[in-house]
């Protein structure tokens, strides 16, 4: 039975701060260190136009490093919150915390093991990150809760209202041993959710995450999903992908209705020495008035801050270069986490 006091809200509602890590030698980015720090730099300097940020530094000198990459963009430091803890990657969406608000105005901080998807890559101290904060203060009083299964922040949506969505691709990795129907009570236990909505179909090459939804499809107001379409039907994704958007199509609100959807386009191939990189216009980050867009120098980059605009009315697009962040299989959203209003 799940608490109606608790709940996790939508992207889309009013934010605190946004959560970032930032790259340095020590991580998987430091082939390509300077050329990742310009989208570093431009997000920082996005987000900050509309809220505080929070940059988890590995050390003193990173911080003094940032800084001055920061004050060189004509960023207003004074926005910005820096916390120096260790940490194995910066991919803050799957180790950050996920958090439920309460109808009082409280906040949980869920933390769910984190394995480096599924045991890719080393993760301890990325699954330690969420106490950190917590013994660093920045979530103030907000309760902290441990959950012992994994999952990360990429893999589910929340429409703010009761319903998840995520797919089986990636949870099935992370709990072979475990029904759907199992999945879904935990789900909606630790998320305090009403329904899981599942998709069986959908993946991008290049993405070492399973299939995490928010490469996918996202929910946005007034029963809206944004979604990654492909037409080309020479492309190896678009079977799958038009599967998806069928079963997208099929879905229903709580009371019934068809969600409205939004495709978004196709970016043409982007290769890495002969690898294919996940260019997805889907993991667009929500932030208080703007959504910030990926942008990889492709001519649908246009078409998509276009469509992503339509399905978030009132909003200012901010588009920012993405490209050097599907180096590492990921993109715009999986880097941060939005924190809810009146938690940090």
């Amino acid at each position: 039975m799940t608490d109606p006091s608790w709940r996790l809200p939508a992207e889309w509602e009013p934010q605190a701060a946004v959560l970032i890590a930032w790259p340095h030698a020590g991580t998987d980015w430091a082939a390509r260190l300077a050329e990742v720090e310009t989208t570093y730099v431009a997000l920082a300097a996005a987000v900050t136009r509309f809220q505080r940020l929070i940059i988890v530094v590995a050390d003193c000198a990173l911080q003094r490093r940032v800084e001055a990459l920061l004050r060189g963009a004509g960023v207003d430091l004074a926005g910005i919150r820096f916390v120096e803890l260790p940490y194995d990657d910066t991919w803050l969406r799957d180790s950050g915390p996920i958090t439920l608000s309460a109808a009082d105005g409280g906040h949980q901080l869920t933390d769910f093991r984190f394995t480096g998807w599924g045991g890719k890559f080393g993760a301890e101290r990325d699954d330690a990150l969420i106490g950190g904060l917590v013994q660093a203060g920045v979530f103030g009083q907000a309760q902290h809760r441990r959950i012992d299964w994994a999952l990360e922040g990429g893999a589910i949506e929340s429409d703010g209202a009761g319903t998840v969505l995520t797919t089986w691709r990636c949870l099935v990795q992370r709990h072979p041993e475990q029904s759907r129907e199992q999945m879904s009570a935990i789900l909606r236990d630790s998320l305090h959710a009403a329904r899981v909505l599942w998709l069986d179909y959908g993946y991008l090459e290049g993405d070492d995450t399973d299939a995490h939804i928010d490469t996918l499809a996202r929910f946005a107001p007034d029963r809206r999903i944004v979604f990654q379409a492909c037409d080309d039907a020479a492309d190896p994704h678009h079977a799958e992908l038009q599967r998806m958007a069928a079963e997208l199509a099929a879905l229903r609100t709580a009371d019934g209705q068809p969600y409205r959807l939004y495709p978004l386009p196709w970016a043409q191939p982007i290769l890495d020495e002969g690898r294919r990189l996940a260019a997805s216009y889907a993991n667009y980050l929500i932030v208080n008035g703007a959504v910030l867009v990926p942008a990889y120098g492709d001519p649908a980059d246009g078409e998509a801050a276009r469509i992503i605009g339509h399905a978030h009315p009132g909003c200012e697009i901010v588009p920012v270069p993405c490209r050097p962040l599907i180096w590492q299989n990921g993109s715009l959203h999986c880097l941060t986490m939005q924190l809810p209003a009146g938690l940090a």
